[in-house]
Formats: C-alpha cells, sequence, structure tokens
C-alpha cells in the first residue's frame, strides 16, 4: 500500500483543523457572553474561519492541486479573525482563539511559499 502524499502538508493540517476547533469553541462562548451584539464580527469570522480551515486541511489530505492556493487563502482568513479576537483580550476564548488562528496562518504561509 503507497503512502499518502499529505505528509509534507501534516503540520499544517494539524493547524488547520486545530484553529478550526478553536474558532468553534469562541464563537460558542461569544454567543455565552452577556452582550452578545458586540461580539457579533467576532462570531462570523469565527465560523468563516472555521470554515477555511476545515476546506484547506481537506485539500491538503488529498494533495489537490488547489492545496497550495487554499493555503494563501486560509492564512490571509486566519489574520483576520486572528486580529478581531485580539481586541478582546479580556475573553480567554478569544485570546486562545487568536493564538491558534496565528499558528495555523503561519503554517499556511509556509505551504503557500
Amino acid at each position: 500500500m503507497q503512502m499518502l502524499k499529505q505528509d509534507k502538508y501534516q503540520s499544517c493540517i494539524d493547524a488547520c483543523y486545530a484553529c478550526a476547533e478553536s474558532c468553534d469553541a469562541c464563537a460558542n462562548a461569544c454567543l455565552n457572553e452577556k452582550d452578545v451584539k458586540k461580539l457579533v464580527s467576532c462570531i462570523k469570522l469565527n465560523l468563516d474561519c472555521a470554515e477555511a480551515c476545515i476546506t484547506t486541511a481537506r485539500y491538503m489530505s488529498r494533495n489537490s492541486e488547489l492545496a497550495v492556493a487554499a493555503c494563501g487563502m486560509c492564512a490571509e482568513i486566519c489574520d483576520v479573525c486572528a486580529e478581531e479576537c485580539e481586541m478582546h483580550k479580556n475573553m480567554e476564548h478569544c485570546v486562545k482563539c487568536a493564538a491558534a488562528c496565528r499558528a495555523c496562518a503561519d503554517e499556511c504561509r509556509k505551504m503557500a511559499k
């Protein structure tokens, strides 16, 4: 049985899945905050980022010819999400999410080069 060719992507795949999980958790936690209206942008970006990360990981998992382009897009989306989460430093879930987004963006940028 031939080895799957996603080995070169594995670190990025792992970062994408970790980021997606963190973004989903952050969006959920934001929905439980007292002033949800102030967090609408954060919630939307969390959901968009999670979706982008999952899609990008799937492209890499199947060694798609679009994987590199997806990584570039994912890095940009993760950066935007991290910037939003960093505006909510008083919320632990946003701090954790921003860190996961930054880590994923870094891994995706390595793949997009």
